[in-house]
């Protein structure tokens, strides 16, 4: 096979910036004809709403900066109407115009380097153009030393070294900087000099700088440097598979592939091979192959305590998973006995969240001795479309029936728990939703909250789960709890799908609000609730010694 510069110049292959963070196997798939009409995974809703939050925060900031910089800002046309070439050209005559801030700009493809791509400025200094992305997410972090100019001057001439900030590690950022920056470069309209690239983030209070040349990287590589060995490798790829050569990526098992649409096609592959990946992904994969470990039957194999040089997991957990796989088992104890510790009156809670808009429900289910509340589920809901200030009322009620029911608990003398399943989300909406709505009835500071989180009354069962079992097929709620003998009344429950309930329960989508939808989120919560609760008082009884113990494998 010759260089990819020489298999691009049949034009087989155009490559994006995104194409660098996937693996390397996806971009095969991507560019093989053969799988064009193969069948995918439907879209994850959470990441199509993160997708729709995204592209409103960028035209937030577009019409911010467009009103700091005045006439000088120059907008390309976009919808799905017009097409690329379309776009292409009017970049392209912008640039050759001269304009200094050019938005969503479709930049000039790149035959040669078989490149594609598109970029959300270009600010044109006194030496060329240079590359601004706007993103969702923080940019900076407190500190010092990073490079910022004001919204109103974002350009690099205008940067400052920043006394209050440090630049936040993105790599995915710097990739995509790096590839609009080579592609300004093969149009001849790069900035002379090293190169950098501006982002502005969250916060939308100033434009961060990279510099794209610096050894910041591992081994003192660059953030150009590591584009274009990344680009190059899955250009040989992508243009292997575009014209019928050997494929140059296996399938193998890492963390994006619960998000990637062609998942099925991979798990089929896998699990046909029985590959060690189904139970050791990623770089420890890699490992194990090396050493010569190609299925999860060989893994089962291997003598407990060999040093496999892992770093996922310990060498005989993986062992110990392998073994479970080829039982069959969801879950194997890694404790002669488990135990999760109970209280006088409990409380088991789930939360309903829609992406990054807000958290819309909160559930609850509370048991043991009666301290004169109501015992059972109730959930504190608002049904106006997120995000709603009406989602304060929520939340405060939540807090105060909460707090009622511990201080309940505690003036008889009676111990006190709450209970959730991975207490990342629910963490992170309680400090959100006490810091969003700070100093409205009923909120609770977030000094309040954190004391809470902090204390022995939050129990996170899913660490439970993690120290006292291995689990062969996940640990996540809806695999764990059937064990336990739990089971969800919807047949289609899942976080997922929760995602397009909630759109049509509020009417997000234009049409009427569907009460249905509304009963269905209630009922998938309780579940939720009573999985939780049923989890825990399963793993506190003798049932629980029917799992199989890791030492009897």
């Amino acid at each position: 096979m010759g260089s990819p510069r020489v298999l691009t110049v049949m034009d087989s292959v155009l490559l994006d910036a995104g194409v660098v963070n996937r693996c390397r196997r996806r971009v095969h798939l991507e560019h093989d004809p053969a799988m064009r009409d193969a069948p995918r995974a439907a879209p994850d809703p959470t990441g199509q709403q993160r997708k729709a939050d995204a592209t409103a925060h960028r035209r937030a900031v577009a019409d911010r900066v467009a009103r700091l910089v005045g006439p000088d800002w120059m907008e390309v046309p976009a919808g799905a109407d017009l097409r690329g070439s379309d776009r292409e050209q009017a970049t392209l005559a912008l640039l050759t115009a001269g304009a200094r801030f050019i938005w969503a700009a479709q930049l000039p493809r790149d035959p040669l380097g078989g490149r594609r791509g598109s970029i959300d400025l270009l600010v044109k200094s006194d030496k060329g153009y240079v590359p601004v992305l706007v993103v969702r997410h923080k940019v900076t972090d407190p500190g010092q030393g990073a490079r910022t100019s004001p919204l109103g001057e974002p350009m690099p001439g205008g940067s400052r070294v920043d006394p209050l900030r440090k630049i936040r590690p993105q790599p995915r950022d710097q990739m995509r900087l790096a590839h609009a920056w080579r592609m300004l470069q093969a149009a001849g309209y790069a900035a002379t000099g090293r190169a950098v690239g501006g982002v502005i983030g969250l916060d939308a209070d100033v434009v961060a700088w990279h510099d794209l040349e610096a050894p910041t990287w591992p081994g003192g590589r660059t953030a150009l440097s590591e584009y274009d060995h990344r680009f190059s490798d899955r250009l040989a790829v992508a243009a292997a598979a575009a014209n019928g050569g050997q494929p140059l990526a296996r399938p193998s098992r890492i963390l994006e592939c619960r998000s990637c649409p062609w998942w099925p096609i991979c798990e089929t592959v896998l699990l046909e091979k029985r590959d060690v990946s189904l139970v050791a992904r990623g770089e420890d994969a890699v490992t194990l192959r090396a050493a010569g470990v190609q299925t999860v039957d060989e893994l089962a194999q291997v003598p407990a305590g060999t040093d496999l040089q892992l770093v996922g997991l310990p060498s005989d957990d993986a062992i110990a998973l392998a073994k479970a796989w080829l039982r069959d088992l969801t879950m194997v104890r890694r404790v002669s006995e488990v135990s999760v510790p109970r209280a006088d009156v409990e409380v088991d809670v789930d939360m309903e969240s829609f992406g990054d808009a807000g958290a819309y429900m909160w559930g609850v289910m509370l048991s043991g001795v009666d301290v004169g509340e109501r015992q059972g589920y109730r959930a504190f809901v608002t049904w106006e479309p997120l995000p709603t200030k009406d989602e304060a009322r929520s939340f405060a009620e939540f807090w105060e029936w909460l707090t009622s029911v511990r201080l309940r608990a505690r003036a008889r003398g009676l111990t006190f728990r709450a209970y959730c399943y991975n207490e990342l989300a629910e963490n992170r909406w309680l400090l959100a939703s006490a810091r969003r709505f700070k100093g409205r009835p009923g909120i609770p500071t977030e000094r309040q909250v954190q004391d809470f989180i902090d204390s022995d009354a939050w129990f996170d069962l899913f660490r439970s789960v993690q120290e006292q079992f291995l689990c062969a097929q996940g640990k996540g709620l809806k695999i764990i709890a059937p064990a336990a003998g739990f089971s969800w009344r919807d047949p289609e429950a899942s976080g997922e799908n929760s995602m397009r309930w909630y759109r049509d329960a509020v009417g997000m989508d234009g049409g009427e609000p569907q009460p249905d939808q509304r009963t269905r989120l209630i009922e998938y919560n309780e579940d939720d609730v009573r999985a939780t609760m049923t989890l825990r008082q399963w793993m506190s009884s003798p049932e629980v010694k029917k799992i199989p113990y890791v030492g009897d494998l």
